[in-house]
């Protein structure tokens, strides 16, 4: 049963989110590649958790990253179609390859937004999806305006401020592309706690 919007899981570190999410046929499955970060996935723990998985798209994810060596770490992971950085810097050297962008961008107060929007051009002419995050930012009336004169400008997806109760109704307000939201650790290996990420995922199945 396909899902009213695009959906994009990041940070999977596990075969319990992995195996959920593709059977719930969400589009995008985000892998951190960041050696560094407690959540890097070896190209042998990428391969077992996506020996079990179909239907889905992946995407490489990654903070800080030079591109040269965001490339070269892809060689090792031929399965992935997608990168995504927060180092707006780091655009330019990777819009001309032959993976999706994804540009992951904290918006704290509407302002952002707004610089955001200045850029949006530029955005839509390199085929750049924005993810936005927020640790302040309520969704609101003006938020949504916000949102939606972006979101008609370049492609969204929104990553804050999702509830199970409110969804839908986000979605056909705005334009934006779909929704971003994390996966999370294993309670013990096997065990899972899906609550809120399966009632969202179940207020966007479609009836068809």
């Amino acid at each position: 049963m396909a899902l009213k919007t695009f959906v994009k899981i990041s940070t999977v570190n596990n075969l319990s989110d992995a195996r959920y999410c593709s059977g719930m046929q969400v589009n995008l499955m985000g892998f951190c590649l960041e050696e560094s970060d407690k959540n890097y996935i070896s190209p042998e723990k990428f391969k077992e958790i996506t020996g079990w998985l179909s239907g889905v798209e992946y995407v490489a994810e990654f903070s800080h990253t030079h591109p040269e060596r965001i490339l070269t770490q892809l060689k090792d992971y031929p399965e992935i179609q997608n990168i995504e950085i927060k180092e707006e810097i780091h655009l330019k050297m990777l819009v001309n390859t032959n993976y999706g962008i994804f540009l992951n961008q904290k918006v704290q107060e509407l302002e952002d937004i707004d610089d955001l929007i200045k850029k949006s051009t530029s955005y839509h002419d390199f085929n750049v999806t924005l993810l936005l995050q927020s640790e302040s930012l309520e969704i609101n009336e003006e938020v949504l305006n916000k949102l939606t004169e972006l979101s008609s400008k370049c492609q969204v997806l929104l990553g804050f401020g999702i509830h199970a109760d409110s969804i839908l109704k986000l979605i056909e307000s705005t334009e934006i592309k779909g929704i971003s939201m994390q996966g999370g650790d294993e309670i013990k290996p096997g065990l899972k706690d899906f609550d809120e990420l399966s009632e969202i995922l179940e207020a966007l199945e479609s009836e068809d």
